[in-house]
Formats: structure tokens, sequence, C-alpha cells
């Protein structure tokens, strides 16, 4: 039952915030798949839940919080390390590990509760009635420490799992005669656990294409050279020559799982740099598409479904216009069962075309 619950969340990618009216902490079916996920730190788990549940009013509490998150997630460590999770040379510096784990917690909290402010603000009026009656204060972005927390490990996980799993079986495939036409489909981590298969496929090796929906990963993971870190680029640069048609991301500016909790999530340090209005240097690749990749095609939906769609490289493709439903704070992360995707996916592919 937990590990149902477990595939269940993963499928549907980051889950949904409490519904409105229910008390404060972590739900069942949540709080069962964590233990799951984490086997052998049940207890670290219950304690979370006990205090997002009781909210108390003294810093050391959050401090607590924040130890326990830190415990759970096993930062350092863990297996695959830490640099597991970064998504450019950039990240890899000092461990890539995120300022969400290491800066004050008070700041953390009041970043993430302020992030989710935003995120619920930014949904269409139907959605936001929802949050009329809703929570506020930092215990709000303790919950959400603890989320990102767990996405950082399913980050983490899925960069293992594809260079080290799928990797090689998609080279075993590729080895046989007559060799199929392979093609890949993520969503949100799914997506990043495709595209570092592809760094995990024995040389000479390729598939047909690969789709990413909603792609929960730096929009600089392709690029050969980051625009802030000139002597420093993506760490999948090399990925797309082991494609034989197109890499295709398809994003979406109502996703604010990505386009606003994914940031601040990902910064390595609250250096102002980092900070500035505008600055996109923790992007994801599912909120605005792949950047600094010289000559990647940005189209709109309506291009990519009935203009000539490019043979091969980097392309992004606007699905605002679809996937544009959910309420915060994942917002539209996870509304991507659309004909019009499935046919970017054929498009993509060349399947069906003469």
């Amino acid at each position: 039952m937990a590990v149902d619950a477990v595939r269940r969340r993963v499928a549907r990618g980051l889950p949904r915030e409490q519904a409105p009216g229910a008390p404060p902490g972590l739900d069942p079916e949540t709080h069962r798949a964590l233990d799951a996920v984490f086997p052998g730190r049940q207890q670290i788990v219950a304690r979370l839940a006990e205090l997002l549940a009781e909210r108390p009013e003294r810093p050391v509490a959050l401090d607590e919080f924040a130890v326990l998150v830190r415990g759970l997630v096993r930062v350092r460590g863990m297996s695959g390390g830490a640099g597991d999770a970064a998504d450019t040379d950039a990240e890899a510096d000092e461990d890539g590990v995120p300022a969400m784990f290491g800066e004050d917690v008070t700041e953390v909290c009041e970043r993430f509760a302020a992030a989710l402010t935003e995120a619920r603000g930014k949904t269409d009026a139907e959605d936001r009635a929802v949050f009329d009656s809703g929570l506020g204060g930092l215990w709000d972005g303790a919950h959400e420490l603890l989320r990102q927390g767990t996405y950082y490990v399913m980050k983490r996980r899925a960069g293992t799992v594809g260079r080290e799993g799928l990797g090689p079986v998609l080279g075993s495939l590729a080895a046989l005669r007559p060799a199929p036409r392979l093609h890949l489909v993520g969503h949100s981590f799914g997506g990043r656990l495709v595209s570092f298969a592809l760094t995990g496929l024995p040389e000479g090796a390729t598939v047909a294409s690969v789709t990413l929906l909603q792609g929960a990963f730096s929009h600089y993971a392709f690029a050969e050279r980051l625009p802030h870190a000139a002597d420093r680029g993506g760490v999948l640069h090399d990925a797309p020559r082991r494609v034989s048609g197109p890499v295709v991301s398809c994003h979406s500016r109502h996703d604010t799982a990505l386009g606003l909790l994914y940031p601040v999530a990902s910064r390595v340090s609250w250096d102002d740099a980092s900070l500035l209005p505008g600055d996109i240097r923790w992007g994801a690749i599912g909120y605005d598409g792949v950047r600094a990749v010289e000559g990647c095609p940005r189209l709109e939906l309506a291009e990519a479904l009935d203009g000539p769609f490019p043979a091969g490289g980097c392309v992004s493709v606007d699905v605002s216009e679809v996937v544009r439903h959910g309420v915060p704070p994942a917002g539209a992360h996870s509304d991507i069962c659309h004909e019009e995707l499935a046919r970017v996916v054929l498009r993509a592919g060349r399947i069906g075309e003469g």
C-alpha cells in the first residue's frame, strides 16, 4: 500500500499541497510514502510530522526541523553523492548542495513562504479561491522545505538511475539486430532520468528522439557554456549527440512548481547576484525551455504541430496553451494529458510520417 502511494506520487510528479481545510501536518498518504521512500528513518518522519502539526512558535523548533530534514535526505554521505543532483558545472562546486540545506532556516522558510504566496497569486481566479482560507507564515515555508528536500532526493536518484540503470539497458537494446528505434519520453524528474540515460549509453549507441514534458531540471543542462560562467557548462552538454533526432523540451509558464519554487530550492547560495530581479540562472527547463544552446529553435505549440519540425538538436516548444490548469504550489506541472502533447511526441520521433 505504501509503495503504491509512492508510485502514484512519483507518477503525478510534484505532489499537491494539502487540501483546503485539512489539519496542519502531513496527510496519512504522504506520511506512509515518506516512510517507504526513506526506509529506516520512520522516527525522523514521525517527528517532522509532529512539528508540522503543532507548528510551535519557537525559533528552536524550526532549527530542529531543518536538522531533521537534512538527516532525512542525507545531503552528504548518500549513495551517488550530492553532486549527482547538479545539472551544471557551476552547481557542482562545493558538493553542489543547495542553500536550503545549509543557510539560516528562518531565512529559507521565509523565502519558501514568499514563493508559495506568489505561486498562489499567479493561478487562475477559480484556483485562487481554494486558498482563501490558507495558512501563512514560516511553518508553511518549513513544509515546503520538506517537500523540496524530498524532490532533491528524487532529482538525485533520477540522474543516477538514468545514467547507471536505464542507459546501459538502452545500450543493450540498441545492440540488437535489427536494432529497434528507441524514443524516450519523460515527465518532471522522469525527464531528468531519460536525459541522464543518454550519458549511460555505450559509445556508438543512440536513441531516435527524446521528449521532455515539464522537465524538472536546469534549463542550462544542455548548454556548452553558461551565460554567467563562460568557463562552465551543463552536465548534459554532450548528450544530444547521442540522439539521432531532436531533444524536445515542452515548457509552460503556468508551471508554478518549476517557475517559482524550483529556482528557490536550486540556488547554491543566497548570494546577491543570484537574487537580482529577472535573474534566471536557476530556472527549470520545463518552465522556459532550453537555454544557452546555439541554434535551438523556440516554437509555439501550433508551429510544432503544423509547421516543419526540426530533424535534430535541441528544440523548445511552448505548450502553455494547453498545460495551464492546476492549483498551487505545483500549478500546471502535471497537466500533461493532452492530445497535443502526444502529437508533439509523434512529430519528434517522426512516427506515422510516411
